[in-house]
Parts: structure tokens; sequence; C-alpha cells
């Protein structure tokens, strides 16, 4: 019977049985803000963040770099954006070479002349972000 009682003890300092509950109570506020702080954790369960900070066992928490959120936002629109020009353009080219007379191509240049000017711009934007970026990253 003891060398059950042992194996059992055993397997469970492997996997450790939380059969104790303690019961704690939150206002509104105070579960907003405990939600707020465990979400910044790696924690998967809010019972797992509350037993590691009763226990004073140490929380991994995300660091969020505020100036690299910002700088992969603008650059997924401006990426987005130039997805759409490109899109265009090729649209463009495909149908110029479905044209067969000079008159037709020179109508399609003249169209497609805003094309080339919104397509110039967003590169131009882009260029000005990166150095932006590039600019404050240097000064760290």
């Amino acid at each position: 019977m003891i060398d059950q009682i042992e194996t059992v003890m055993k397997e469970n300092e492997i996997k450790m049985l939380k059969d104790c509950r303690v019961t704690v109570r939150y206002n509104k506020e105070e579960i907003k803000q405990l939600n707020r702080l465990f979400k910044a954790t790696t924690c998967s369960k809010l019972s797992e963040y509350i037993r590691k900070i009763s226990l004073h066992k140490p929380v991994t928490i995300h660091y969020r770099n505020k100036t690299a959120d910002e700088f992969l936002s603008e650059m997924i629109l401006l990426k987005n954006e130039l997805h759409g020009i490109a899109n265009n353009f090729n649209q463009a080219v495909h149908k110029m070479h479905t044209m067969d007379t000079i008159s037709e191509l020179k109508s399609w240049a003249i169209l497609n002349e805003s094309l080339k000017n919104n397509f110039l711009k967003k590169t131009d934007e882009i260029k000005e972000k990166l150095n932006t970026i590039h600019q404050l990253w240097s000064q760290k």
C-alpha cells in the first residue's frame, strides 16, 4: 500500500494536481485591470497568471516597440496600395499589347499617365517613410 502511495506521489510531482481552491472577488474595474495585465503576458489562462503572481513566480510580459508597430501598419497600407497600383499597371500593359494602331497607343499613353504619376508618388512616399524610420532607429 505504501509503495502505491509513493508511486502516485511521484506521478503527482510530475503533474501537480490542483485540488485546492481559493476564491477571490474583484469589482469591475479591478477585473478590467487584471485582464489588461494578463493579456500583456505569455500566460495562456488567467488562472495561470494569477497563480504565478500570487506565488511570486516570474511572468513573461510582451513588450511592444511602438515605433516598429506604427512603421509596420504604415508599410502594410502602402504595400496594399502598391499592390493595387501594380495590378492596374499590369492590366493597362496587357491592354496596350492588344492595340493595333498608333492612335490607340497614343490615347492609351495619355490615359495611363495618371497611373504612372500615382505609382511614382507612392514610391516616393515609401522612400520618405523608410528614411524617417532609418533616422529614428540609427539615433538609438
